[in-house]
């Protein structure tokens, strides 16, 4: 054989061996690409009949239009060793733990998910339905209304619940090969509401105010690249729309769920929100706002999907419990009158609720268990879920104890009993501090922060989370 002919036979001989690399490789990538099944389906949820709205106790009368649709989102997660998670987004002001737990135990029955494979978070909207189990579960918003209307509101709510079960059994039906990848970008309209006076904080405008404007996104893909959903986030009330506003919507969140399901007509988009206790949309106050906050967002959405994403593989660990978060000693009675003379304030509402309770002779609680959850997607994201309006400082609390990086945080989780204040929001005062408006009587206590943060770093250990030294 020739020089010549040696070169061509050595060369080929590379070629072979380069195609026997490559498939021998395509194997490993596909196997990589589908390690996860994806489920989804949506529910509208929008009140056939009008009913009182949530958000706003000095609303008098149930809404006069429908400005948008509200939806109730599943997503199915199931990774390649057979471990489910179900995430359940909704159009809502918040979920207590009255509504949620008997889906889950009904969910239970039906699917045989456990309790901590689930996930049910409100967008908290102020424009979205009053949720009531039955007439006497009265807050602040619910004491205008009649027999009737309080029996309209529970009506919703039962039909509500049967909604929730129905859309996540179609979800963990659908279950298909997907990827899974990441990304963090920014809202500019997040703005911190605590502003301070020579009277004290007030719900207004601190431009120098902490705040959490990060989107986090999560996008699922076809194995060969389609986008099949986008779940994202952002830290803010849903109060564009004020208490003047009587129309049925999902305020700037779904606005910018219709924006980027518009964009990819194929997806379905879902909103998870963050943090957002002490935080508001700027400007505020029309439908105008509230769409054009909801396309800011839904573009920034959109330029994420287009972007570098990391891919987020499994194994799929979660870790769910309770935190026992102590309350502050109940006032004296005499101190309760002084606050139940106080009109129009939210805490004499409060005041009157342990009063008539005291009188009552009934103990009143020392503490309450809030749910929490952490989802740890192998290395590369983990997942917070927490309960309540979790104020801003959680945000940096939590980086510090679970370090900031693949760290995605979500509040208004599972049980949405009432505001979540930092120790420094207690020492401050504020609207913030008001404690429990649903499932008991009370106000945090200051160490409630840090219980709640040695629980969620309990958890992520649990999840498998490297957790940085104390």
């Amino acid at each position: 054989m020739t020089t010549a002919h040696w070169r061509i036979a050595d060369r080929w001989t590379h070629v072979l061996f380069s195609l026997l690399v490559v498939n021998m490789a395509m194997p490993m990538v596909r196997a990589a690409d589908t390690e996860w099944k994806a489920g989804l389906a949506s529910v509208k949820i929008t009140p056939e009949h009008p009913v009182f709205l949530a958000g706003y106790a000095s609303r008098n009368k149930p809404f006069t239009k429908v400005e948008a649709d509200l939806y109730a989102k599943a997503l199915a997660l199931e990774d390649s060793q057979g471990q489910r998670a179900i995430l359940v987004t909704t159009d809502l002001v918040g979920l207590p733990a009255a509504v949620v737990e008997p889906i889950c135990q009904r969910l239970r029955e039906k699917t045989g998910l456990k309790r901590e494979q689930i996930l049910l978070n409100s967008s908290h909207t102020h424009t979205g339905p009053m949720l009531l189990l039955q007439a006497s579960d009265r807050d602040p918003s619910s004491d205008r209304l009649t027999a009737g209307e309080l029996e309209r509101n529970v009506e919703y709510t039962r039909r509500l619940q049967d909604k929730i079960v129905a859309v996540v059994q179609q979800a963990t039906a659908k279950l298909g090969p997907a990827r899974l990848s990441w990304g963090v970008g920014v809202c500019p309209f997040v703005m911190n509401r605590r502003e301070f006076t020579a009277t004290g904080v007030i719900l207004g405008i601190n431009p120098r105010g902490p705040a959490d404007r990060s989107v986090p996104i999560l996008r699922i893909d076809t194995p060969d690249g389609r986008l099949r959903a986008v779940l994202f986030g952002a830290a803010v009330h849903g109060t564009t729309l004020t208490d003047k506003n009587y129309e049925v919507c999902g305020d700037y969140a779904g606005f910018a769920q219709t924006y980027v399901e518009e964009q990819h007509p194929s997806a379905q988009a879902m909103f998870m929100i963050g943090c957002a206790g002490d935080a508001n949309p700027y400007p505020r106050g029309s439908m105008a706002l509230a769409r054009a906050h909801g396309e800011t967002l839904g573009k920034e959405v959109c330029r994420l999907l287009e972007s570098k994403l990391r891919p987020v593989q499994g194994p799929l660990h979660i870790a769910f419990d309770h935190a026992v978060l102590p309350l502050q000693a109940p006032p004296a009675r005499e101190e309760l009158k002084k606050q139940m003379a106080r009109k129009g304030s939210i805490q004499a509402w409060v005041a009157q609720r342990m009063l008539a309770a005291l009188e009552q002779g009934k103990k009143l609680p020392d503490h309450y268990d809030c749910p929490l959850a952490v989802w740890q997607f192998d290395d590369d994201l983990t997942l917070v879920g927490l309960s309540g309006e979790v104020v801003v400082d959680y945000v940096s609390l939590l980086e510090k104890a679970l370090g900031p990086r693949n760290l995605w945080l979500a509040a208004y989780c599972n049980d949405v009993f009432g505001y979540l204040p930092s120790a420094r929001v207690l020492r401050e005062g504020g609207y913030e501090t008001r404690g429990l408006y649903t499932g008991g009587i009370g106000y945090f206590d200051a160490k409630a922060q840090d219980v709640l943060v040695e629980k969620i770093r309990e958890l992520a250990a649990k999840a498998g989370r490297k957790l940085p030294a104390q």
